[in-house]
């Protein structure tokens, strides 16, 4: 059996469905409470399986981001330790002095992580 290709438009409209709300109304609807138009739903209806197991890939990399995104503040503690250890005085700058060019790239990444807020789920970012 051949390959079926993932459309792209249909990812998106699964990536924005309203599951919870459609389950309980029948009804497809947008995550913002929009309800899908009638050529949205027309499209959603020729969903495959290779649309559906993009958007649980997709999903899955969300959570994925998710949790490294709750678990930074500890991450950020498990990864300054090593450097706090070296220092009789013990602060970030003095740490932040002893680290390499990719050690510094790294704690900048956890520590966005946990300075900025969770980005929403939204197709093909994740």
């Amino acid at each position: 059996m051949p390959q079926t290709e993932i459309r792209p438009e249909i990812v998106d409209l699964l990536c924005d469905a309203n599951f919870k709300h459609f389950r309980e109304t029948g009804t497809w609807y947008h995550r913002d409470g929009r309800p899908f138009t009638k050529e949205e739903q027309v499209l959603i209806f020729q969903a495959t399986r290779a649309d559906l197991e993009e958007l649980k890939a997709q999903h899955s990399r969300y959570l994925e981001y998710l949790r490294t995104h709750k678990e930074a503040p500890e991450a950020v503690q498990r990864f300054l330790a090593p450097f706090m250890e070296k220092l009789e005085e013990k602060n970030l700058g003095n740490a932040h002095a002893l680290m390499t060019e990719d050690e510094r790239a790294e704690f900048n990444r956890l520590l966005g992580l946990m300075t900025e807020p969770a980005r929403p789920f939204t197709p093909y970012t994740f």
